[in-house]
């Protein structure tokens, strides 16, 4: 049997053994309903309400500033359409955004006021002149760039963007669901107004998200019901997954600098030996600030479905840049905004690495991932 090999965590992760353990804690001892004002349910009040302070501390924020939601894609879905609700106007994201994003920008448009993609350069990293230039001529109501692409890894100037939206007066959403535990995501030092994070990502469960929405950010719910969250997410709280998110978060924190080290050598090697023994392979995004964990590939003349059908053959899990719709494959979004011909955005594989990943991982790949590419090119 072949060593087994995980490289998908961008994708998801599995549950840490912290967080699992609070989330049973919840589940069996504390599963009263907070909303209820008995000893159960004021136990799992409490329970969430330090849940709540414990993320916040965790990204330099007020408790009052965490909602938690369903997941990644519900925050963003909150933060994008609930900012056009509240606000009207046009809307402003990158060419790289995760759908989530960029389909609900879509959906918001033509209510108000057009969207406006910002490109971004060969390197995935967005256009700030082209960014303030929007921001400038058109006022949008609310401009969205992801902290980090999940695609690619490059690290977007957020600062900077912030810097931009907070001068003339427009709010700024980042997609902040790869980043956080990877790099440094500091509420209290990036002008940003919303923020939105999902906990499979670092160790926590899947279904649980949070969005940081900076006081005085307008923002109409999407769903109705009783007043939880502030209003911005009625019903009743899933306190377990809540607690389970932070333990996680604070973890991966906790860990983020020695972890994201150790990780970045590991990739760096992965991609020079790649390079070595695989002619014409192309490392996307090479040149920008890029996360330690993510490495995305070109390979000319592959196909991606049989590179991951023959890697999955060997026993290892990775990903591809391309997306599945209605059975037919199709480059990548983010590749083709970063100016990639086809034969160079279809034909991608993403390896992603995560904080239980080994040297044994990388030269399982190194010897395996060759031999595969050349049987396929073939």
């Amino acid at each position: 049997m072949p060593h087994p090999v995980y490289l998908d965590y961008a994708a998801t992760t599995p549950l840490r053994p912290e967080a699992r353990e609070a989330m049973l804690d919840m589940l069996s001892q504390r599963w009263g309903n907070p909303s209820s004002m008995h000893r159960w349910g004021r136990e799992a009040r409490a329970a969430l309400e330090d849940a709540r302070a414990r993320f916040a501390a965790v990204i330099g924020a007020a408790p009052a500033e965490i909602v938690f939601t369903r997941g990644g894609t519900e925050a963003d879905n909150l933060a994008v359409l609930g900012r056009a609700r509240a606000a009207g106007g046009p809307l402003a994201c990158s060419a790289i955004e995760h759908k989530a994003v960029l389909s609900s920008a879509k959906a918001a448009e033509g209510k108000d006021g057009r969207l406006h993609v910002v490109p971004v350069d060969e390197n995935g990293v967005v256009d700030v002149d082209a960014l303030a230039a929007i921001v400038r001529d058109h006022a949008p109501t609310l401009v969205s760039v992801m902290w980090a692409s999940n695609e690619v890894g490059a690290v977007q100037p957020v600062e900077r963007i912030g810097e931009i939206c907070a001068e003339a007066g427009v709010a700024f959403h980042s997609d902040a669901v790869q980043a956080l535990g990877k790099v440094p995501v500091r509420a209290d030092r990036v002008p940003v107004d919303l923020l939105a994070f999902s906990a499979h990502k670092l160790g926590g469960p899947r279904g649980a998200g949070v969005l940081f929405a900076r006081r005085g950010t307008k923002l109409d719910p999407l769903l109705f019901g009783g007043g939880q969250e502030r209003g911005l997410r009625p019903g009743t709280e899933d306190v377990a997954s809540a607690v389970a998110f932070a333990v996680a978060a604070e973890l991966a924190e906790a860990e983020r600098e020695a972890t994201m080290a150790r990780i970045a050598t590991l990739r760096d090697g992965l991609e020079a030996g790649l390079c070595a023994r695989i002619p014409g392979l192309r490392v996307n995004a090479a040149g920008a600030p890029r996360l330690p964990t993510i490495s995305n590939l070109s390979v000319p003349g592959a196909d991606p479905e049989m590179l991951l059908m023959a890697l999955d053959l060997e026993g290892i899990a990775a990903s591809s840049g391309s997306a599945c719709s209605s059975g037919a494959v199709e480059p990548s979004h983010v590749l083709l905004a970063m100016g990639l011909p086809a034969e160079l955005a279809g034909p991608s594989v993403r390896f992603s690495l995560g904080r239980d990943t080994t040297e044994q991982d990388m030269e399982r790949v190194l010897e395996v991932f060759p031999r595969v590419v050349e049987r396929v090119r073939t």
